[in-house]
């Protein structure tokens, strides 16, 4: 599977925090011992840097008094691989820093609500452009095009050997609005629905006849990884860019609420039928 520069620098910061616990060292003393500002260890250990020094973290296992080979090796092999560049680096005009890719392409299992919008990872190409163009808004094809394909680009996670499980859970008020028109939402719900038929692709729909829910207004995404190394995290897309909450409060809230809007959805093969009714209307 291939591995997220972005995760491993999370898991990195995180055991290097525990590592200095474990030694029983405060942060001041360990930067005092290297002649670092505090204000660079704190950085390092909230996962506030964006390219590790493979020598600083000698150092710091050095200090942490670290001897044992194996676990030095594990550390620093850590550290150069989250200097890698992900795929996403191709995109940065497209992705923000710390963006929602970086977290799926190492993910094991991903749960979205969308309340207005089909999930960036079922999107069609022609449904995708429509939405980039949503509302007339003054962007040029060129843009428009560069978007889409790091917005396919994102879906090549499900051709992968081991792909991440995916659950969607997507209001009916997502797939009846005339995205791009009735063509382009036609196929969209029949993507949907073949998207469904994979083994590792959950798709539960919350009819309109189903009233309010738990998560009516909140749309997210909440991402598992296989390690116990690296928590669960949720994603909140807002206007002014991506929100990731890692709190263990956060996260078992927005667990509790997709359990909730989970419940009031249809279930997979009700879905997989009421997908087919949905695209007969755009006929």
């Amino acid at each position: 599977m291939p591995y997220s520069p972005t995760v491993r620098r999370r898991r990195l910061s995180s055991l290097l925090r525990r590592l200095r616990q474990d030694a029983g060292l405060h942060a001041d003393e360990v930067a005092r011992r290297l002649e670092w500002t505090a204000s660079k260890l704190t950085r390092m250990e909230r996962n506030e840097w964006k390219l590790p020094s493979v020598r600083d973290v000698r150092d710091l296992l050095d200090v942490y008094g670290v001897t044992d080979p194996s676990l030095r090796e594990a550390v620093i092999a850590l550290a150069r691989e989250a200097r890698q560049r992900g795929w996403w680096e191709e995109y940065k005009d497209v992705f923000l820093v710390g963006a929602l890719p970086e977290f799926e392409t190492e993910a094991s299992e991903i749960r979205a609500f969308q309340a207005l919008l089909v999930p960036g990872l079922l999107q069609t190409p022609d449904y995708a452009a429509a939405v980039f163009r949503g509302g007339g808004r003054a962007i040029d094809d060129a843009k428009v095009r560069r978007r889409v394909e790091a917005r396919m680009a994102r879906q090549q996670i499900f051709e992968r050997n081991d792909p991440p499980v995916f659950r969607a859970v997507i209001d009916e008020a997502a797939l009846a609005k005339h995205v791009g028109g009735a063509d382009v939402m036609r196929k969209q719900i029949l993507h949907i629905a073949d998207m469904a038929t994979r083994s590792h692709i959950d798709v539960h729909v919350v009819p309109n006849g189903m009233g309010a829910h738990a998560a009516l207004d909140n749309p997210f995404t909440i991402l598992r990884f296989a390690t116990p190394e690296d928590p669960s995290l949720v994603h909140v897309g807002t206007v002014a860019g991506d929100l990731f909450l890692e709190k263990t409060d956060d996260v078992r809230s927005y667990t509790l609420a997709y359990d909730h809007v989970r419940a009031s959805a249809l279930s997979a093969d009700a879905s997989l039928a009421y997908l087919a009714e949905l695209a007969d209307r755009f006929r």
